[in-house]
């Protein structure tokens, strides 16, 4: 059986709580924050213009040697202004849950990234996830904090 992984990434910006939940709660955005070699591209149709409760997302990324790949995200829970979450439904996955936690602190907003994901295919995936999607992931993470910072301003 193959394991459960987890990261978790944690930036602080400076920007209201309102500015942080207004850009972030906005699925369109995500490819702003996203490295262009994924090839993250948004194709659903009717996903909405703001988080809620059992949204639907579909997408489309190529995370290797550019083969284009089916993901498709709902989003379980959402409390304004503190989290959401987004489950995989369909994807590369066995396993994706990602919760997104803003809070307010002196001087602007702290962002919390907490994923648990599994791979699949037992122990080739888990092969796999030390030959390179654990590095992956920490690139997309590292790539995103980056833009958060490049778009709203260093701590």
């Amino acid at each position: 059986m193959s394991k459960v992984y987890s990261i978790k990434t944690v930036q602080k910006i400076p920007i209201t709580l309102t500015e942080a939940w207004a850009f972030f709660s906005k699925p369109d955005n995500l490819k702003q924050i996203t490295p262009a070699d994924l090839g993250f591209n948004i194709i659903s149709k009717h996903h909405g213009e703001t988080m809620y409760p059992g949204q639907v997302i579909e997408y489309k990324i190529s995370p290797l040697l550019g083969i284009s790949l089916y993901w498709m995200t709902e989003i379980t829970h959402v409390a304004d202004q503190k989290y959401f979450v987004d489950e995989q439904r369909f994807g590369p996955y066995s396993l994706w849950h990602h919760q997104h936690h803003f809070k307010t602190i002196e001087g602007g907003v702290e962002m919390t990234d907490i994923v648990h994901y599994k791979l699949p295919l037992f122990f080739i995936g888990d092969i796999a996830h030390i030959l390179f999607v654990k590095a992956q992931l920490q690139k997309i993470f590292d790539y995103r904090f980056d833009a958060v910072e490049q778009k709203f301003g260093k701590w």
